[in-house]
C-alpha cells in the first residue's frame, strides 16, 4: 500500500474536514486498517508514504513521531517505508535533511527513499512542466554523493534517480527515457568503492514516471537495478476505465431508481449501489497492476501457502522480511500531508494491542 501527497490523506479524512492535521489522521486511520487487514491477503505488505517535499516536512515529522510512537509500543513502526522528495532544493540541502532523518528511521528499521534530479511534469503541486531538459538526467557523481552520506548511517535506502521520467502521460516522442544511464550509476559507484565492493549493482534505484513507458524501458531499468516504480497516472486510468466500462454496459439500469429493460417497474439498486460499481473500478485496476507485475519481473516471488490457516485473532504486527527487495509495483492511490498527530495517535493506538513483537 502506497500512500502519496497531501490530498489524499485528507480524501481518507474526510473532504469536509479543514483541521490543519486532517490529511495525516486520514492517513494513521488508513495505515491502521491495511495493518489489520493484511494478514488476510496471505502476501508480504509494505506501507509506504511518497513525495514528501520540503514544504511537507512538517507532516513528515508527524508521521515520523507516530512510527516511534508506534515502535516504542509493538517494536516495529507503523510505516515500512518514507520518501523524501527534496529534488527542489540544492543538492547539498537535499542530502542534508535526508541524513538528518534517515539517523532517525534506521534505528526502527525504515526503508528511506529519496530523489535526487527532476522527474518532470506536475504531481501533487510540484511543477517541472517547464524545466531545462538537461535537469531531467541526474548524474553519476550526484548519485555517488547521495551514496556516500547516507551508506555510512544504514543500508536501507534508495535513490529515485532521473533519467528523462515525466509524470503524467505524453506524446511519443516528446519524452526520452535513458534508463543506461541507471547502469553507469551502479559502475560509477562500482568504481567509487573498488574492493569493498561485491554486488553487481551496489545501489537500489527507483523510476517514477512509469506510466506510459515501453517493456524494453522497464526492463532495462529493472536491469540497471530499479525495485520501484510509480505507475499513478496508469493506475488512476485503469480505475475510471472499469467504471467507464461499467456505465456503458449497464447504461439503461442507471438512468433511474425504478424501470429499465426488464420492466417500468424493476428496481435497479443492485446496478447503482456504489459498492457494484467501485468494485468494478477495483477489479480493472488490479489488472493493470498485474501488467506492470509482469514487466517488472516480480510476479512468482512469493509463493501462498493456501493450505496454512490464518490466525483470526486481532494483530497490528506482521512477519519481517530479511530479504533485500525485489522489483515490485507500487499501485499508487493518493495520500499525506499535515503534522503531528500524537495526542490523536495515541487515542487509536490504545484500542489495539498486537498479539506479538517483532524481534530483531
Amino acid at each position: 500500500q502506497v500512500l502519496r501527497g497531501p490530498r489524499g490523506g485528507s480524501f481518507a479524512m474526510g473532504k469536509g474536514i479543514k483541521d490543519k492535521n486532517a490529511a495525516a489522521v486520514g492517513s494513521v486511520a488508513l495505515a491502521m486498517h491495511v495493518r489489520s487487514v493484511a494478514k488476510f491477503y496471505g502476501v508480504p505488505v509494505v506501507l509506504h508514504s511518497d513525495h514528501c517535499a520540503k514544504k511537507l516536512l512538517p507532516w513528515f515529522d508527524g508521521m515520523l513521531e507516530a512510527d516511534e510512537d508506534f515502535y516504542a509500543r509493538f517494536g516495529e513502526p507503523l510505516f515500512s517505508s518514507h520518501m523524501l522528495d527534496l529534488s527542489e532544493e540544492s543538492d547539498q540541502e537535499n542530502i542534508a535533511i535526508c541524513v538528518e532523518y534517515f539517523k532517525r528511521l534506521q534505528k526502527m528499521k525504515i526503508w528511506l527513499e529519496m530523489e535526487i534530479g527532476i522527474t518532470g511534469g506536475e504531481e501533487d503541486g510540484v511543477d517541472n512542466e517547464e524545466v531545462d531538459p538537461e535537469k531531467l538526467y541526474t548524474t553519476p557523481a550526484q548519485v555517488w554523493a547521495v551514496y556516500q552520506a547516507l551508506s555510512s548511517i544504514g543500508p536501507m535506502f534508495s535513490i529515485a534517480a532521473a533519467f528523462g521520467n515525466v509524470h503524467g502521460v505524453y506524446k511519443p516522442g516528446n519524452v526520452v527515457l535513458s534508463p543506461e544511464r541507471l547502469g553507469n550509476h551502479q559502475s560509477y559507484t562500482r568504481a567509487m568503492l573498488g574492493d569493498a565492493n561485491k554486488l553487481n549493482n551496489p545501489l537500489f534505484l527507483v523510476m517514477h514516471g512509469g506510466s506510459g513507458s515501453t517493456d524494453d524501458e522497464i526492463a532495462l531499468a529493472v536491469k540497471n537495478g530499479v525495485v520501484k516504480m510509480n505507475i499513478d497516472t496508469d493506475t488512476q486510468w485503469a480505475y475510471w476505465d472499469g467504471l467507464r466500462g461499467f456505465e456503458r454496459e449497464k447504461h439503461d439500469y442507471l438512468q433511474g431508481q425504478i424501470g429499465n429493460p426488464g420492466g417500468y417497474d424493476k428496481p435497479n439498486k443492485k446496478f447503482y449501489d456504489p459498492r457494484v460499481w467501485i468494485r468494478k473500478a477495483e477489479e480493472s485496476m488490479v489488472k493493470r497492476v498485474r501488467i506492470s507485475m509482469e514487466k517488472l519481473g516480480s510476479i512468482g516471488k512469493y509463493t501462498v501457502d493456501r493450505s496454512a490457516s490464518i490466525d483470526k485473532s486481532f494483530a497490528l504486527t506482521a512477519t519481517p522480511t530479511k530479504k533485500a527487495p525485489e522489483p515490485y509495483i507500487y499501485a499508487i492511490a493518493g495520500l499525506l500531508a499535515g503534522s503531528a498527530v500524537t495526542v490523536i495517535l495515541k487515542g487509536l493506538l490504545s484500542l489495539y494491542k498486537p498479539n506479538s513483537t517483532r524481534k530483531e
